[in-house]
């Protein structure tokens, strides 16, 4: 097998390095772990490419390359120019903070998994759920590094993959604790974080020019029962399955009798 990882946390995030002995465990022994993945961190930046410029490529090592780019343009690399030969599969994270609920939206994580399936491959965001029972850890990522692998063998087995225009990918949380307290995993709805929305926080610099910081909300709230936050908060790794079609389904007859 060959599996194509990357990120939006930067080529030397430790994320990164969990992942890659994931992918390396999925790939076995006859298998290739592929790494391409931004130069600097790239959170936030949801599905950007850069059709405005060009992005630079750098080979640091035998299948391990950083792009002065986003996650979306790292898969595109991969893909298009650095792999020889399409990948089988492709892996984004782990994520450092959880892409849960409304922050999926804004996810370089899952702009990549997004790409990814808009390639039509398989594709499959990870990302680490920080919280007060890990944050003290000597490794946050404990729960992720545990259950990684066994997540991602389990959704290339028994996961629903199709052929659709807007294929299907996955994106997948582990919770905020100890690898030895992950309760098993739920098949989860993305959550909505009522008191979620991001704000800013203005700042004047030394110089008298005016910034600001762009802040959340506290990611430890209730979003209810079978909503991925949620599974994540009660030591449930989450699993979501997700496309990139945006359009409201279940409205379109309704409107179409309205304004037709």
């Amino acid at each position: 097998m060959r599996i194509l990882i990357t990120n939006d946390d930067g080529i030397n995030a430790p994320g990164l390095k969990v992942l890659e002995r994931i992918a390396h465990d999925i790939a076995g022994d006859g298998g290739e772990v592929w790494t391409v993945a931004p130069a600097f961190e790239q959170s936030g930046v949801a599905h950007a490419t850069s059709h405005a410029h060009p992005t630079m490529i750098v080979e640091l090592a035998e299948r391990r390359y950083a792009a002065e780019g986003s996650p979306s343009d790292c898969v595109l690399a991969g893909v298009h120019d650095i792999l020889p030969d399409k990948p089988d599969l492709i892996l984004s994270g782990v994520n450092r903070g959880n892409n849960s609920a409304e922050n999926a939206v804004y996810s370089g994580t899952l702009g990549a998994a997004i790409e990814g399936a808009l390639q039509g491959l398989p594709s499959i965001a990870l990302s680490q759920y920080i919280g007060p029972e890990n944050i003290h850890l000597d490794d946050r990522f404990e729960a992720a590094a545990q259950h990684g692998a066994d997540v991602v063998r389990k959704l290339l087995e028994h996961g629903a993959w199709d052929e659709a225009d807007y294929r299907l990918f996955y994106n997948v949380n582990f919770p905020p604790v100890r690898g030895a307290d992950v309760r098993g995993l739920r098949v989860t709805s993305q959550g909505f974080r009522q008191a979620g929305a991001h704000g800013v926080e203005p700042y004047i610099a030394p110089n008298g020019r005016r910034f600001i910081w762009i802040k959340g909300s506290s990611q430890q709230t209730d979003t209810g029962e079978g909503t991925d936050a949620q599974a994540n908060i009660d030591g449930y790794i989450s699993i979501t399955p997700m496309r990139a079609d945006f359009t409201a389904h279940e409205v379109i007859e309704d409107l179409r009798t309205r304004l037709e």
